[in-house]
Formats: C-alpha cells, structure tokens, sequence
C-alpha cells in the first residue's frame, strides 16, 4: 500500500529507495563495448526502470585510468537507479557478493586475425574469471559471456524489428553461423505471417541474407576499422534482460549454451547458439522444431566450426 495515496509519484520514490541495490560486474569496463553498455545498464534497461544498480567495474591496472574517466561519465549523468560504481583492478574485489556478472573483457578481433589467434588471447582472460567465479561460489550469478545479427527482416518487410519475432541464429558467432528464419514470425498490417510470406522472395533469404548476417562483424571492421561495439552492448543490454526477467510465451531468443542431450544433434556439452526460452531465471531450450535438409548442412557446419575451436581452445589451456 502506497504510504501517501494522495502522490502516487511520492509513494513509487519511497519504494526505489528502499529496495536493495543489485551488484553487477562488467569486466573489460574501459573498453569501447563497456563505454556503451554501462549507460544502458545504469538506466534501467536491463534490470527494470525500478531497480537500483551498483555497478562494480573491473579492466587491467594500464586502463586504470581510462576507467577514471568512465566512472566520472556515470556520474555526470546523474543517473537516478545508480547507487554506487566500484573501479578496480582486482578479481578479489571485482567477484565478491555479486548478483550478476557481465564479462567483456577480451581482445578484440582485429582486421586480418585469425580467430585462432584470438582464441589463444582469450582463452586465458576467461580461464582467470571463470576460476574467480566458482572460487567465490558464485555459481547462481546471472552470467552473460561476450567475446566479441543485424535486423535485415525487418528492413526488408518495412516494419520495425519488435513486428519480427523468433528468427533463430544456430551455431558459432562467426561467418558460419546460421540466421534461420524458417520459424520466424512477422508481424504485417496486425497478421502474423510467416518470414517467407512475408518477405516473398526466396532467394533473397537463403542467400544474401544468410552471407549479409554472417559476414555483418567483418563488414564493420572494415568501415569503422574497429569491431561492433555500440550494437554489441545493446544484444549484452537485451541477453541480460532476458535472463533475468524472462521471456514471453510463446516466443524465443538465440543464446550461446550447453548442447544437452544431443539437441538437435549437435555434440553433447558444446556451446552452441540455440533458441531458448527463459522462465526464472533458467533457460531452456526450445526442442521440436522442424528442421529442414537445407537448415541441416548449415547447422552441422556451424558445429564442425566449433568442434574444432573447443579443442584448440582445450589445447591452449593445457600448454
């Protein structure tokens, strides 16, 4: 009950005031991706527009610093659910009491790396933060893992990319990956029609879309000579939104997880992009969807891709 019913707006400040801060790390915090993604997270776009934050900011003792400059960012917004920003440069400090945890922290790929030679690089960065995670008993923190898809549907149908609905992305996050549309919903004129009705041309979706998807990270690597950063925090922005508040019935999302079961027929323990839905906090993933001989080669490649990336990742770890 609202303690002054004659201002409502007095009663919701009450409450924001009173209710517990969340405390959620972003690792890599004085990065490009981060310089986005912070602002979204401290304004309520991930955790509810009630939801008071604190934000605990970890990244290398050289970006000390730069992450001087962010922190000061944050506070020249005067954002009102933000409570509190803790730089460091320590995991100690970094993964202690934690209800989520968001790490960006990676090399990004350059134009010209081999994505094995990225691999190397990161492999490490996350070995430490995953052993900081389960060295603190943190195994039911909220995690999103982002080590690096553009709405061509939408722009296509001419509508805006809330009328499209579970477009799925199979695979890796790499020009294998495997846009698929087969299950995807559009929304025209208040009709839900499926993706081939309502882009009417099939070529165009299993050809220069599928390549348009896969190629997006290079294509942008080549215009900005930087990698995706300001859309790579709005997919961290609406995936950590989705963990933690859910998903609708009836719809799905994409998300990178454990391949349980032989889902779908890929291995058994890879990280694989499947659609997912989400329900307290626990994904699950869709299973039952009709999968086509065209959707098949695709996702089997996308798999081999990552086979053979889990055992060269597995072979850095022991070297």
């Amino acid at each position: 009950m609202c303690p002054n019913e004659e201002d409502p707006d007095l009663c919701f400040y009450v409450l924001l005031q009173s209710a517990e801060p969340v405390r959620v790390l972003v690792t890599g915090a004085a990065g490009q991706i981060a310089y986005s993604l912070l602002f979204g997270i401290a304004k309520g776009d991930v955790f509810g527009k009630d939801q008071p934050i604190t934000l605990i900011l970890l990244d290398i003792t050289p970006m000390l610093p730069v992450l001087g400059g962010v922190v000061m960012e944050l506070q020249d917004c005067a954002l009102p659910l933000l409570r509190e920003v803790i730089p460091t440069d320590k995991e100690e400090v970094a993964f202690k009491d934690l209800d989520a945890a968001i790490l960006v922290g990676s090399m990004p790929r350059r134009e010209g790396m081999e994505r094995k030679d990225l691999l190397k690089a990161n492999v490490a960065i996350f070995k430490s933060q995953g052993a900081a995670l389960e060295n603190r008993g943190l195994s039911s923190v909220g995690l999103c893992v982002v080590s690096g898809d553009c709405q061509c549907v939408a722009m296509r149908c001419g509508v805006p990319a809330t009328q499209v609905k579970n477009v799925i992305i199979w695979g890796n996050h790499s020009s294998t990956q495997y846009p698929d549309v087969h299950h995807c919903k559009v929304n025209m004129a208040g009709s839900d029609l499926a993706c081939f009705d309502a882009v009417k041309d099939d070529d165009w979706l299993k050809g220069a879309f599928i390549s348009t998807v896969q190629q997006r990270g290079a294509a942008v690597i080549a215009a900005r000579k930087l990698s995706s950063a300001m859309s790579a925090a709005k997919a961290i922005c609406d995936h950590m939104r989705d963990i933690w508040s859910g998903t609708p019935e009836g719809e799905f999302v994409s998300m990178g997880v454990y391949s349980s079961s032989n889902s779908y027929g890929v291995a058994e323990d890879l990280i694989y992009s499947f659609p997912v839905h989400i329900k307290d906090k626990q994904w699950k993933i869709v299973d039952g969807l009709a999968i086509n001989e065209f959707s098949r080669g695709k996702m089997d490649a996308t798999a081999a891709e990552l086979v053979e990336e889990r055992d060269t990742a597995v072979t850095f770890l022991s070297a």
